[in-house]
C-alpha cells in the first residue's frame, strides 16, 4: 500500500458562522494534518485522522483570534488541537461519501457526519508523483462542544451563531 501524505500549500480548512444574525464570519486553521489509510480510489475500507492545531487560526482580526484561542473558545493552553478520526466510510456515488466519526473539539468528543468529494488522482507535472484531491462539507453546532459563549444583541438575537459551516480541501500526495 502507498504512503499518502498532506500536500499543506495545496490544501486548507475553512470554517464560517452567522456575525450578528445579517452575515458571516470567517476564518481558517493554517496547521494540520492529514493521515490517510488506505487506497485513495477506494475510500470505503479506508480510515482517516485529522488534527488541527487550533492556534493556528486566523480570522483576519488579532483581537478575534486572540478571544477564539482564550478560555471563552477553544482553550487553547488546556486543548491545542481539533481531533476528527473516522470510523465509517458510505459511499453514495462513483466519487461522493459520508464519512463519519470522532470530532474532539476542548475535550469534548460527538460522532460528526462529514460530505466527501473525491476530485479524482492526477499526476503532478512538477514532482512527477501522483496526487489525490478531496473537498470536505459539513456542519455542527459549536455549543455542542462547550463554545458557548455570546452576546446579546440590543436588536434582537445573538452576537455569534450556533452552526459554524466547515469546508475543507485536501491535497495527498501518494508515495509508491
Amino acid at each position: 500500500m502507498a504512503t499518502v501524505n498532506l500536500d499543506k500549500v495545496h490544501s486548507a480548512v475553512h470554517f464560517s458562522v452567522k456575525h450578528m444574525m445579517v452575515s458571516k464570519a470567517k476564518g481558517e486553521f493554517q496547521d494540520f494534518n492529514v493521515e490517510l489509510n488506505g487506497d485513495v480510489n477506494n475510500l470505503e475500507d479506508a480510515s482517516v485522522k485529522v488534527v488541527i492545531d487550533v492556534a493556528s487560526i486566523e480570522t483576519n482580526n488579532e483581537d478575534r483570534n486572540g478571544h477564539l484561542k482564550s478560555g471563552d473558545f477553544f482553550d487553547v493552553e488546556n486543548h491545542p488541537n481539533i481531533v476528527f478520526e473516522s470510523k465509517s466510510v458510505k459511499k453514495l456515488s462513483e466519487s461522493e461519501y459520508e464519512v463519519t466519526g470522532d470530532l474532539t473539539i476542548k475535550g469534548v468528543t460527538n460522532q460528526e457526519t462529514f460530505k466527501v468529494h473525491h476530485n479524482g488522482v492526477a499526476k503532478d507535472p512538477m514532482a512527477g508523483n501522483m496526487v489525490a484531491g478531496f473537498d470536505v462539507e459539513g456542519q455542527l453546532n459549536r455549543e455542542d462542544y462547550g463554545l458557548t459563549w455570546n452576546a446579546a444583541l440590543e436588536t434582537g438575537g445573538v452576537l455569534i451563531g450556533k452552526e459554524v459551516n466547515l469546508n475543507a480541501s485536501f491535497e495527498l500526495v501518494i508515495e509508491e
